[in-house]
């Protein structure tokens, strides 16, 4: 019924060092540490531009590393470097030119590279989610029932739905005579803590995130970061884009500087 993301259904620290290996905080407690959510191995990437006679453009090459349960890897590089791609990539929305991904689903590796339509599906339906800048709703869905509707997919009562949705968007502080409204008409931000709301109030084992508190003032930052530090603490693995550099140093346990990698292109 709804889709969150801007998708098809199926900047950066202020320094020139490679951020690749730095940690910043310790993986969250009472996570299982040694649980790979996702592998990245060989990827690579280049655009073919059909209408001005086949030029490439590559994007990135031979990216590999790796994400464990309860890890919040902040995406790294100037503006063009390739980290809404190599989000997209993960979410299995843009194919790469080479290399695997492999997800962890139902306790098994899978790689969302060369898996068939449906298992992408329900890839992203019971264990990676995207949180995108931007809202996209069917006129007429109000935001609570875009907020309840992935509670409901994954099998809670209406009414506990409910309950919870209505926690979510009062937490985001989200006017309650908005609830019942459709979002076509809100403020960005607005629509920026639905779609965070309909994210967070039920965070997947995987979260993608590109760039979330965009459109926020300061006091839904903060709420967006205790957010993303609860979904670790509960072993959420993310994968991230912050522009903001504080937001950004508060949730990365590791950087990932993509311009390594597009050097190599």
């Amino acid at each position: 019924m709804f889709m969150d993301s801007g998708l098809r259904p199926v900047a950066c620290p202020g320094k020139t060092a490679s951020f690749r290996h730095i940690l910043v905080t310790a993986p969250a407690q009472g996570t299982d540490t040694m649980t790979t959510m996702i592998h990245v191995e060989n990827v690579a990437k280049e655009f073919t531009l059909h209408n001005q006679g086949g030029v490439r453009l590559p994007v990135f090459d031979n990216v590999n590393f790796s994400v464990a349960a309860g890890e919040a890897l902040v995406l790294a590089g100037a503006s063009g470097a390739g980290k809404s791609s190599l989000l997209r990539i993960l979410y299995g929305n843009y194919r790469p030119t080479s290399g695997t991904i492999a997800i962890t689903h139902g306790g098994r590796p899978i790689d969302i590279v060369s898996a068939v339509p449906r298992t992408v599906l329900d890839i992203r339906r019971r264990t990676l989610g995207f949180v995108s800048q931007f809202l996209r709703v069917i006129p007429r869905v109000t935001a609570l029932d875009i907020v309840r509707d992935p509670l409901l997919a994954r099998g809670a009562t209406p009414e506990e739905a409910s309950e919870r949705a209505k926690a979510m968007l009062a937490r985001l502080n989200l006017p309650q005579r908005l609830w019942e409204l459709a979002p076509a008409t809100f403020s960005g931000g607005e629509q920026q803590r639905v779609n965070i709301a309909r994210s967070f109030v039920d965070p997947s084992p995987i979260m993608l995130i590109d760039e979330p508190t965009a459109s926020l003032d300061a006091n839904n930052r903060n709420v967006v970061v205790r957010l993303i530090a609860e979904a670790r603490e509960q072993g959420s693995a993310i994968v991230g884009i912050f522009h903001d550099e504080a937001v950004r140093e508060a949730v990365a346990t590791r950087y990932l500087d993509i311009t390594d990698f597009r050097k190599a292109a």
